[in-house]
C-alpha cells in the first residue's frame, strides 16, 4: 500500500482508497462508486480483484447508473486480464497510465450456471476442467510469485485430474461431442501468468476465442505444456480451436468444474451458457508504441 499511494501521488493522482476486507466485498464497493458518480474504479490486486470489480460495474450498469471506467494496478500472480488488455504489470508505468487517461472499450463475457444460475461476468477467460482444478490446487500454494506457482499447480493437476466428463460443446453451427480435458474460452490471451491459451484473441472483437484439448494420459499432458507456454497448441491434433459470440456446454456423466477469471464457478454443475456482451466497460490502458 504505501507503495501504491507513493506512485499515486508522484502521478498528481486523486483517490479515496479503500481495503476489501472478504470476498464478494469489492462488487459492493464497485457498486457504490458508480452510485457516487465516480469517475474511475482501479483494483489494486490480481485478476479476482478485478473480477469482482468488473461484476459490480456490469450490476451498476443494470441499475440505470453511469458507469466508471476500470484501471488496474496489477499485484497479483497471474494479472492476466491486465496484459490482455494492454495495462502494464509496473506500478509506475501503471499509474502512468492512469494519469494519461487513455480509454478503450472492452467486451465482457457472462456465464450461467453452475454455482450462480444468475449469471457472473468476467473480462479475460472462464475455463472448465484441467484450469478449473488447476485453479484450485495454486489456492493452496504459498505466494511463490506468478508464473511459478501457477506452472507448480498445473503439474500436480497432471495428475490429479485424468479422467473429464463426457460433454457437448455447442457454438455457431458445431457441435463436439467428446471427453474434452480442457475448454477454455478466452476473451484475453493467457492464463496462469505465463499459458498462452489464445494468442490472437482480441477482448474488443465481439468473439470468445474457443480451445478446447480432448482427453489424454498424463504424459501426454506434460507434452502438450511447451506448446501452451509458446501459444502453439492449435499445431496439436487433440486441439480443437473457434470463435463465438455464444457457446454452451454440457455434461453426460460428471460435473463442470469451472473458472471464470480463476473465480471457481462450478463444481457440481453440469450445464454452462456463456456469452460475449461487446462493448460493455471502458478500461484505461497504455497503448501500444
Amino acid at each position: 500500500m504505501p507503495a501504491i499511494e507513493q506512485a499515486l501521488a508522484r502521478h498528481g493522482l486523486a483517490y479515496e482508497m479503500v481495503c476489501t476486507e472478504r470476498r464478494g466485498q469489492g462488487i459492493a464497493l464497485a457498486r457504490q462508486a458508480a452510485a457516487e458518480g465516480c469517475d474511475v474504479v482501479v483494483t489494486a490486486g490480481g485478476d479476482g480483484t478485478v473480477n469482482e470489480a468488473i461484476n459490480g460495474l456490469i450490476l451498476a450498469r443494470q441499475a440505470g447508473l453511469r458507469v466508471p471506467a476500470l484501471g488496474v494496478l496489477c499485484a497479483g500472480r497471474g494479472n492476466d486480464f491486465a496484459s490482455g488488455v494492454g495495462i502494464p504489470a509496473d506500478l509506475e508505468l501503471a499509474c502512468q497510465a492512469l494519469a494519461e487517461d487513455q480509454r478503450r472499450w472492452i467486451d465482457i463475457g457472462r456465464v450461467s450456471g453452475g454455482i450462480h444460475p444468475e449469471g457472473r461476468y468476467f473480462g479475460n477467460g472462464l475455463g472448465v476442467g484441467f484450469d478449473a482444478i488447476t485453479t484450485l490446487q495454486v489456492a493452496k500454494l504459498p505466494r511463490w510469485g506468478g508464473f511459478f506457482s501457477f506452472l507448480v499447480a498445473v503439474l500436480e493437476t497432471v495428475f490429479l485430474y485424468n479422467h473429464a466428463p463426457l460433454a457437448s460443446i455447442e457454438f455457431g453451427d458445431q457441435l463436439i461431442h467428446q471427453r474434452s480435458l480442457l475448454i477454455t474460452l478466452m476473451n484475453g490471451q493467457r492464463l496462469g501468468g505465463g499459458f498462452q491459451m489464445s494468442p490472437d484473441a482480441l477482448p474488443d472483437d465481439g468473439l470468445l476465442d474457443l480451445c478446447i484439448a480432448e482427453q489424454v494420459s498424463s504424459l501426454q499432458v506434460l507434452r502438450l505444456i511447451p506448446y501452451f507456454m509458446r501459444g502453439t497448441q492449435a499445431t496439436q491434433p487433440v486441439i480443437k480451436t473457434g470463435r463465438a459470440a455464444r457457446i454452451t456446454i454440457t455434461a453426460e456423466d460428471g460435473p463442470l468444474p469451472a473458472q471464470a477469471d480463476g473465480e471457481i464457478i462450478s463444481t457440481e454443475g453440469r450445464h454452462l451458457e456463456i456469452e460475449l456482451l461487446p462493448r460493455q466497460l471502458e478500461i484505461i490502458y497504455q497503448p501500444s508504441p
